[in-house]
């Protein structure tokens, strides 16, 4: 069966994007500091990001994919132009049909309007036993978290303090976290967890 990983960028305090998301920064106030690391030490981090862009399947949260709730903007693909990062099938969680988004580079989204565990199916179905990324926000991570869905979690802590923001681990329950391997540089300090059952 298909592995189920989780990298996720979070500030010491436990946020994983700042208050007031908004269009023109989707990650709230303060939020892209998060991942400075990932476009400013690429090099230095680079097995890290080989890690969260190799997955053969991806869950999102419908505002990881795009601002904003009720109908779709179609004219709208994401955030990453026209070639995002993914390269395989993305399942976005949201409640508003519809049909999917080719985009290049092999990236597909898919909407999915029934909940966690069909995202999850799907997934399965389309990584062909390669590994399952859960991509984000803190509601979707919770989600999976709070179901035991989720088999490795990689932490990518910036030492900054957001204060305020979507918080991770809400609701999660009590979770049996074994680290596996710890990295960093000045500007992340890269954190593996086994999640236990």
């Amino acid at each position: 069966m298909s592995k189920v990983t989780c990298d996720i960028g979070i500030s010491v305090d436990g946020f994983v994007a700042g208050p007031n998301q908004r269009m023109d920064e989707p990650l709230g106030d303060g939020g892209e500091r998060l991942h400075r690391w990932m476009f400013e030490q690429p090099e230095a981090n680079a097995e890290a990001i080989e890690k969260i862009t190799s997955a053969g399947a991806v869950i999102m949260g419908r505002n990881m994919f795009a601002s904003g709730r009720g109908d779709w903007d179609l004219d709208w693909t994401g955030w990453w132009g026209e070639e995002p990062p993914y390269h395989a099938p993305v399942f976005v969680l949201t409640h508003y049909e519809r049909e999917p988004v080719t985009m290049k580079g092999g990236t597909s989204f898919n909407f999915v309007t029934d909940g966690i565990e069909s995202a999850m199916a799907q997934a399965r179905q389309a990584a062909g036993g390669g590994e399952i990324a859960i991509a984000g926000g803190a509601q979707t991570v919770n989600q999976y978290l709070a179901a035991g869905l989720i088999d490795e979690l990689r932490l990518h802590v910036a030492p900054l303090v957001l204060g305020a923001g979507e918080r991770l681990f809400e609701g999660v329950g009590d979770l049996a976290l074994e680290p596996v391997e710890v990295s960093g540089t000045d500007l992340v300090t890269h954190v593996t967890y086994r999640i236990g059952r």
